[in-house]
């Protein structure tokens, strides 16, 4: 027996039958480790085995309430023996960060604060651009109180990692924590952080204290003199008079935080450095006046890299709308408009500055980008139910802000105009103006932009919310299916407006084949189309408008179906997605009829054999029919080329294996 398992038991922590059992468990593990191939799963299925094993003892000695007595082999072996399985694991897979991840965090866990620094210096020498071994290893360092250390790893990790968004956030906030570090000690120290005269180059003291910050990432440790060099900076920033007075107040001012930041900046201009930045500024419980200068220098930055990008403009006017000094309502502004804003007189200054804003940078650009940020700032703060704006006369403001803007720029935006539509619409509902007025601007509206799905979308809404007459709205409905771009990405909204779910089945499909005998002259537009028809009518189970109701209603349910794919196959033009889409809705039926998904593989597979045949075989796998789906893909390879043979057999082979894990 193993002197550990032997002490276990003198201990009567164990039994000697526990410890033959972890003998065995053991003996089993081990085996799987010296396979020809080892898996890293074996490997940590090994490795929370004796972390469990460890747990459990613990426990039994808290319980059996043993005793201190000078530290035996029992008290480290289990613990030992884990790093060891890691140590094995790390040899076959090197390459593997989130081992080494596991690694590390198992070694803080167990509080192996030397072997943590050696094992993320081995990580970064092989991994030197993995952005988490940075920030585990720099964790690591402030936890045991070394900012310098954790300052150099992170240091390097941006040189290594500049266009990380993650590894310059996490070096702002490190800063952040220095800042407030040194605050709270002048604060025990009553030392006062004004500068009375005179004036200090802080940079030149930051450079000369990073001169001597080093890592020796053989060893984790801290290079000489680096010790030496954060008391020295200590006592020169703690000292009275002028000199660390200006320091104190240059550090308190975000300096080195604001420098930080404009190298994150001019290594990653990008608008997901400046959202993570914004958080964690925001968020972060530092001092109003240290918080304010970093959000003003932000936003600076932010207005002279992305002046035009629409969530910098999202940022920037949500800004204006949130009490800087409620740091949670700002972290989350940016995502959220409906958290603590202002209230009162500061609500309306808030919103005619943000206004003024986003009016000043919408004359320099007429991007739809930024108008959709406009749009939707005038939705927030104008609709009937919006709870961040209860007052009516701003609600009315911001609306005549809207209308006055396109009216200047004579925008055909249509966010712009979508927008203003769903406005006056809701204004015409509430009696504030005629309806006739509504109706007329969405009518001008269309005739602007004729070709946007979302304005003659606006428009129809607006007409079937003010109760217009329905035969208007059938004849507005089709003048803008004639007048929609096909590039449109909202082409099939406007298509397929008109169709409702309360309507009743058989005029729902009449409705549907209209549609798709005036799509006919658009081979995409009419496959869109008959996809949503193709849906409907297996949801509905009802004849098409032509065929024979006395004839289908004594025909078998078999029949009808086929009969079914007949006319579809004489009336429209059917391409593999619609024989696809019909195959996978007639599949899914608890009671899928084989004969017509052999008669819809038939027609599918002439326009895609290879997808047709995969999943006609892979049915009939599943409903017992494996003999007759392998001699289906022998028999299709004989009619296709060799590059399709080989992909067929390969999706074969993944349906087998599918069907059989799942079995």
């Amino acid at each position: 027996m193993l002197d550990e398992l032997k002490d276990l038991v003198d201990k009567k922590v164990f039994t000697v039958a526990e410890t033959k059992q972890i003998m065995k468990q053991r003996s089993t593990f081990e085996a799987a480790l010296v396979r020809r191939i080892a898996k890293k799963a074996d490997f940590l299925r090994y490795a929370s085995y004796e972390m469990d094993l460890e747990h459990l003892r613990r426990k039994r000695v808290e319980r059996l309430k043993i005793p201190k007595a000078p530290v035996t082999v029992s008290d480290f072996a289990l613990v030992r023996r884990q790093f060891h399985i890691f140590e094995r694991a790390l040899k076959r897979f090197k390459s593997d960060v989130g081992l080494w991840i596991e690694y590390i965090q198992l070694a803080k866990k167990e509080g192996a604060r030397s072997l943590v620094g050696r094992i993320t210096a081995r990580a970064l020498q092989l991994h030197p651009n993995a952005p988490s071994l940075y920030i585990l290893a720099a964790s690591h360092e402030l936890t045991h109180l070394s900012p310098s250390t954790a300052r150099s790893l992170l240091q390097r990790g941006v040189r290594f990692n500049s266009d990380n968004v993650g590894m310059w956030t996490e070096y702002v906030k490190m800063e952040l924590g220095f800042v407030e570090s040194l605050r709270r000690r002048w604060d025990v120290l009553g030392i006062n952080g004004e500068l009375k005269t005179g004036s200090q180059k802080i940079k030149a003291v930051v450079s000369e204290n990073d001169h001597f910050l080093d890592v020796d990432m053989d060893g984790g440790i801290v290079s000489a003199g680096v010790v030496e060099a954060r008391d020295t900076e200590w006592e020169r920033l703690d000292q009275e008079g002028d000199e660390g007075a200006a320091a104190r107040k240059q550090i308190l001012d975000g300096v080195i935080i604001k420098a930080v930041i404009d190298s994150a900046v001019q290594a990653l201009p990008q608008i997901e450095l400046f959202e993570s930045l914004n958080q964690l500024i925001t968020a972060y419980p530092s001092t109003p006046t240290l918080r304010e200068s970093l959000i003003s220098h932000l936003d600076g930055l932010l207005r002279s890299t992305l002046p035009q990008h629409p969530r910098a403009i999202k940022i920037l006017y949500t800004r204006l709308l949130t009490s800087s000094s409620d740091s949670a309502s700002q972290a989350s502004s940016s995502s959220n408009p409906n958290v603590e804003t202002l209230r009162g007189r500061a609500l309306i200054e808030g919103v005619r500055r943000a206004n003024e804003l986003l009016i000043s940078i919408m004359s320099d650009t007429q991007e739809e980008s930024v108008c959709q940020v406009y749009a939707q700032f005038a939705l927030d703060w104008s609709q009937q139910d919006s709870v961040i704006n209860p007052d009516d006369n701003l609600k009315l403001y911001v609306l005549s802000s809207l209308q006055a803007l396109i009216h200047r720029q004579k925008s055909n935006s249509p966010s712009l105009l979508c927008a203003h539509i769903k406005l006056v619409t809701e204004a015409a509902r509430r009696g504030s103006i005629e309806p006739a007025k509504a109706l007329n601007t969405a009518r001008r509206y269309t005739s602007r932009a004729p070709e946007s799905a979302a304005v003659w979308i606006g428009r129809l809404t607006a007409m079937k919310a003010l109760n217009e007459d329905l035969d208007a709205v059938g004849k507005v409905w089709r003048e803008a299916r004639r007048s929609v771009s096909l590039k449109d990405e909202n082409v099939m909204d406007v298509w397929t407006w008109g169709m409702s779910e309360d309507m009743e089945h058989d005029v729902r499909l009449r409705v549907y084949e209209d549609l798709l005998n005036e799509s006919v002259g658009d081979p995409s537009l009419h496959e869109q189309v008959l996809l949503e028809y193709v849906t409907a009518f297996q949801k509905s189970r009802c004849k098409p408008s032509e065929l024979n109701s006395d004839q289908v209603a004594n025909e078998p349910a078999k029949a009808f179906k086929l009969q079914n794919l007949r006319h579809m196959q004489s009336r429209f033009i059917n391409t593999g997605k619609v024989w696809q889409k019909m195959f996978q809705l007639e599949a899914e039926e608890e009671k899928g009829d084989a004969i017509v998904l052999k008669e819809i593989y038939e027609l599918w597979r002439k326009a895609n054999v290879l997808e047709a045949t995969i999943a006609w075989a892979e049915w009939l796998l599943k409903n017992g029919k494996g003999k007759e789906a392998s001699g289906l893909i022998v028999r299709s390879k004989g009619s296709v080329g060799q590059k399709e043979q080989e992909e067929m057999e390969t999706e074969w082979v993944r349906v087998m294996e599918q069907i059989g894990c799942a079995r």
